[in-house]
């Protein structure tokens, strides 16, 4: 595994994976915080704060200090973010994904963001693997990594209290031979 310094800039055909820059804290106030986007993420609906030029800083730091995590640029204003966290000990990465802005959401945007960091993932760093965590009543983003290759491989049912329900996780995850086999499907499909 070839570990870089810091996340590089992806371009894909309507996405720009990039570090922050100082408009992005305006990209993000500019947009209403969705109930149903921190219900996808697992937060309490029913106590949702205003976004604050305080909070979107914090936000847009975060995303800065993180070596492996892009804002997502779509038609000159940040989306949303996508982030790897590497274990160097196991060749392999988390794979996280956030689009903020409702208005991008069922346009095959996060399937997009998905596809380029896999694609680097396995092509430039090398990884074995990349898995991650959704909550099996986010059906739309289990959806998007379903197409993107991710294999449903474990549940954890019931071990998240959202709200005082209990809800379920699955973890789904890709490999890189499984990665290289849908390459190589998609070739030899065009």
């Amino acid at each position: 595994m070839v570990l870089l310094n810091g996340a590089p800039m992806i371009k894909g055909p309507r996405v720009l994976l990039r570090k922050p820059k100082d408009s992005d804290i305006m990209d993000y106030l500019d947009v209403d915080v969705s109930q149903e986007l921190v219900k996808m993420y697992g937060g309490n609906t029913k106590n949702i704060a205003p976004k604050t030029l305080d909070k979107a800083k914090k936000f847009i730091q975060a995303i800065k200090e993180n070596q492996l995590e892009w804002c997502i640029e779509y038609e000159g204003k940040m989306i949303g973010q996508a982030r790897l966290t590497v274990s160097e000990m196991d060749n392999r990465a988390r794979y996280a994904i956030g689009l903020f802005n409702p208005s991008v959401w069922g346009k095959g945007i996060g399937t997009e963001v998905t596809q380029l960091v896999l694609n680097y993932a396995f092509e430039e760093l090398r990884l074995h693997r990349v898995d991650l965590r959704v909550l099996d009543y986010n059906k739309r983003a289990i959806k998007c990594y379903e197409k993107c290759g991710f294999i449903q491989e474990g549940v954890e049912r019931e071990g998240a209290l959202i709200e005082g329900k209990y809800e379920t996780d699955i973890m789904m995850s890709i490999l890189n031979r499984e990665f290289y086999a849908m390459k190589e499907t998609e070739r030899q499909q065009l």
